[in-house]
């Protein structure tokens, strides 16, 4: 009969009375989406829809074969599964620009939705400078990221939005002008640079965000910004899920930091993440791009925001996070703890070297165990308790303290304890992680172009993937060697300018110079100043791998200027050796 015909297509997705309902137990994909918050007033503390089915749900016990059916859409309060403690957006609330409260019987919360206007685009134009050609910069490019304002009219963002700038503009959200910012500071091992705006239209009609307190694990934090993929601004949302201490890539150090699952991409670096309460909880800074993980980004939490404020405001410029100028090592063998004297309830670290150009070197011994930072006890692990149920590493205890503070430091020397009192202050490398926005120095004698190694000149000329390709003895002294005077730096032979005077030294290129003339180089301006003053007959270098260069100094000094005009050199050095 033609009622009993099957019909051509899918079947419809009605759920039989003997049909098991399988609920994934991961949380949904509209957990994590970005959207459109132009109307958005309240989000409400939503529970996640996702849950696992537990046997109260089930008609039937039997499996079914074919895919699973989804949980109906509409259900009826007895029916639902118990919420789990994560707290997502809802949509519905999102459309309607009102408020939804689901859970259990007592007082509803509504998350509230931060202050958008508050949050601003900037846009900068940078110019680096070129470390193959020290006396020239690169050509200029734009870029585009996040800020937000705070008190006392300022606007926070990312140091590396700001790098090397040329010009900053600051957009509110709405507007189509584009206002000229000035930088105020730039932290840049922290990642966070401060602006103002002098035109007072920018300030009218923006309120600036409020800050809370570290958020705990599992809290909901929603990123705001600018990032790609559009003009308008756009929110993430997502859930604390670490706190330790974490690697900054931009100032490569190490200070306190959030990681959590909401997406941050380009041109988010500098937006602000509010928690629940609308307050701002961090600063989206950098993620973590890798095949085998999904939704990692890192965002600066308030301490360090609110360390990097205060340095500001009680100097005048950015000073940096003070550190301990040792390296230790851990304490947790047994033997090793025996061998070193300690009792049984004693922990600590032990100091394997002492940064000879810091304040702690005349205090502070290698062997030495520190015991207790600011009278808070280290184990022997290098930890030190957090919060409740967690630990983190005892720098984060230096990293609290400002630039010539005081902090007391207990040590274990022979068996005996020595208690200390010692000013702290900033780390200074034998190669420098970044040159602070300052151009790179050179000096040029007959083609050869000496400058001084850093971080940015490993990268500039050795790639992204500088660890792997410079040269070992550069490479060792970046991770191991430490600076035996303030102003000590390490000066290698660049490259060589080609020309008659210099010929068979065309191949020299990153190589270190230790001495000239029998006498030990110990930055660039000394050795500049020295081959100009020289009266020798030779101008003789000698430099790493057992290597010579021996020049006539008449000559040498003669055949400069015309190098440098073949060239379009300006000067045969820069400014700042010329003071």
């Amino acid at each position: 009969m033609p009622e009993n015909k099957r019909k051509r297509g899918r079947k419809p997705k009605v759920p039989a009375a003997d049909e098991t309902l399988d609920v994934p137990s991961t949380t949904t994909a509209a957990d994590d989406d970005v959207f459109s918050v132009s109307n958005v007033e309240i989000v409400p503390a939503n529970p996640s829809t996702a849950v696992a089915t537990t046997n109260n749900h089930l008609l039937d016990h039997r499996p079914r074969r074919g895919r699973p059916k989804k949980l109906p859409k509409h259900e009826t309060p007895e029916e639902k599964p118990p919420p789990l403690p994560r707290v997502g957006h809802s949509r519905a609330a999102a459309e309607n620009g009102g408020a939804e409260f689901v859970g259990e019987v007592g007082p509803a919360v509504g998350r509230v939705v931060p202050a958008m206007d508050a949050v601003v685009k900037v846009f900068c134009v940078h110019t680096e400078p070129n470390f193959s050609l020290p006396w020239q910069r690169k050509r200029q490019y734009s870029s585009s990221s996040s800020g937000f304002v705070i008190g006392g009219r300022r606007v926070l963002t990312n140091a590396h939005s700001v790098e090397h700038h040329t010009q900053v503009k600051l957009k509110k959200r709405g507007s189509d002008t584009k206002y000229l910012a000035t930088v105020l500071a730039i932290g840049t091992e922290c990642d966070i640079a401060m602006l103002t705006v002098n035109d007072d239209q920018f300030w009218e009609g923006v309120s600036p965000v409020e800050f809370g307190d570290l958020p705990a694990l599992q809290d909901a934090v929603t990123v705001v910004g600018y990032p790609i993929g559009g003009d308008t601004i756009s929110v993430t949302s997502g859930v604390v899920s670490r706190i330790e201490i974490l690697s900054y890539v931009h100032g490569s150090t190490e200070l306190l930091g959030l990681q959590i699952d909401a997406a941050i991409n380009s041109g988010n670096s500098g937006g602000p993440a509010f928690n629940d309460k609308g307050n701002c909880v961090g600063i989206a800074f950098q993620s973590l791009k890798h095949e085998d993980v999904e939704n990692i980004g890192y965002v600066i939490p308030t301490p360090v925001i609110m360390h990097f404020i205060q340095d500001y405001e009680k100097n005048g410029a950015y000073t940096g996070f003070p550190i301990l100028g040792v390296e230790w090592q851990k304490m947790e063998n047994p033997d090793l703890r025996m061998a070193m004297g300690m009792k049984a309830d004693q922990k600590g670290v032990r100091i394997r070297r002492v940064d000879p150009t810091a304040p702690e070197s005349e205090v502070l011994k290698p062997s030495d165990i520190i015991l207790s930072f600011d009278g808070v006890d280290i184990a022997n692990d290098g930890t030190v308790p957090f919060r409740h149920g967690e630990r983190i590493g005892f720098s984060y205890l230096v990293s609290q303290k400002y630039t010539g503070d005081s902090a007391a430091v207990k040590v274990l020397r022979d068996s005996k304890i020595l208690n200390f009192n010692m000013k702290l202050a900033t780390h200074r490398r034998l190669i420098p992680s970044h040159n602070k926005g300052r151009p790179p120095s050179y000096y040029i004698i007959a083609g050869f172009v000496f400058s001084t190694v850093s971080v940015p000149y490993l990268r500039s000329e050795y790639g992204k993937d500088y660890e792997y390709e410079a040269p070992v003895k550069l490479l060792d002294k970046l991770l191991y060697s430490m600076p035996q005077s303030p102003d000590e730096q390490l000066v290698v032979v660049s490259q060589v300018l080609v020309a008659d005077i210099n010929i068979g030294y065309e191949d020299i290129v990153n190589t270190q110079v230790l001495a000239f003339n029998g006498k030990p180089v110990k930055n660039l301006k000394s050795l500049a100043n020295t081959v100009e003053n020289c009266d020798d007959e030779f101008l003789k270098f000698d430099l790493e791998y057992d290597q010579i260069v021996v020049l006539r100094t008449k000559t040498a000094k003669a055949a400069t200027l015309d190098i440098l005009a073949t060239h379009c050199i300006p000067s045969a050095m820069s400014d700042d050796l010329m003071k």
